[in-house]
């Protein structure tokens, strides 16, 4: 993922989500809604874990010093396992605590035709936040679907956006089938029935998120693809074949590779230091991100069958 792209996902859906977490709490404060009001808490939290991205792509930038000889890019996975945390906490977990308590004590809603208004203008926002959310990665996505891209990507920002707008949506849909229920039926229970249902979609979209966002955390090898690549890319030339392979992302940007390496015998030391960069060079090549490649020479010890 550039850092371009990401970023203008992330700017649309902050831009988006202030905006309906402010008509979101003139709804609840119109009509009394719970369900409005556990949208706008919500709205709030995206907004918030939105400037949490941002922050977090600002701090991945600083330079590599004595205390992190490799550099800060694990502060992208860091506030994207934060922005998990939020997610569950001000919005799981505030929507259950408020659906529950309206389900046991329900209230009549007040002009309900403002909330539905409300929540169509939210649902054509937040619309437009999930589409260029969409669009920036395509390109990323290829011939994944886009459940192994969430669950596969090394870059947290957009699966993170694309979890959040899609929870919104679905979330929306929710608070607005709750008012209308409450409106047709004139039992507010449905209200707080909605609710609910909010509250236990935010909660699984959080679990998946916590869950991505911690393996990343921990360190994450290249994917399959770019394994093989990188294997293929090194046991060619001079090289033999490689004894063993060990890679781990720094960040969403950066590859660590090392590699111990049967060379071609009889080289000189020349000749060894020119293979081995030839071999940087072509992983490089094929697979950008691999920043960091430390290759050791060794003496192929497998055992050859009689």
């Amino acid at each position: 993922m550039s850092a371009g792209g990401g970023t203008r996902a992330i700017i649309a859906a902050l831009l988006a989500n202030a905006g309906i977490a402010v008509a979101k709490f003139v709804g609840f404060l119109v009509t009394g809604s719970s369900s409005m009001l556990a949208e706008s808490v919500h709205s709030v939290a995206d907004t918030s874990n939105q400037g949490l991205l941002l922050l977090g792509q600002r701090t991945s930038q600083r330079a590599a010093d004595r205390d992190h000889p490799f550099g800060y890019g694990r502060d992208r996975y860091f506030y994207s396992f934060v922005v998990a945390l939020m997610l569950f906490t001000l919005g799981s977990v505030f929507a259950l605590y408020e659906g529950i308590h309206k389900v046991e004590a329900p209230e009549p809603l007040e002009s309900p035709i403002v909330a539905v208004l409300i929540l169509v203008v939210a649902i054509g926002l937040e619309s437009y936040s999930f589409k260029t959310a969409i669009s920036e990665s395509r390109s990323l996505k290829g011939g994944l679907t886009w459940w192994q891209f969430i669950r596969q990507s090394r870059t947290p920002e957009l699966p993170v956006v694309l979890l959040e707008d899609a929870g919104a949506l679905l979330g929306l849909m929710f608070a607005l089938i709750g008012v209308g229920l409450a409106v047709v039926t004139g039992d507010p229970v449905w209200d707080g029935v909605g609710t609910i249902m909010i509250g236990v979609l935010l909660g699984i979209i959080a679990v998946i998120l916590i869950v991505e966002m911690k393996s990343l955390l921990i360190g994450e090898g290249a994917t399959p693809t770019e394994l093989d690549t990188i294997v293929d890319e090194l046991a060619a030339g001079r090289v033999e074949r490689v004894i063993h392979i060990r890679t781990q992302y720094l960040g969403p940007e950066e590859l660590l590779v090392a590699a111990k390496i049967a060379l071609s015998p009889g080289l000189s030391t020349e000749e060894v230091a020119q293979a081995i960069d030839d071999a940087e060079l072509r992983v490089r090549t094929k697979v950008p991100s691999a920043r960091l490649i430390y290759l050791e020479p060794d003496l192929d010890r497998t055992p050859t069958s009689s």
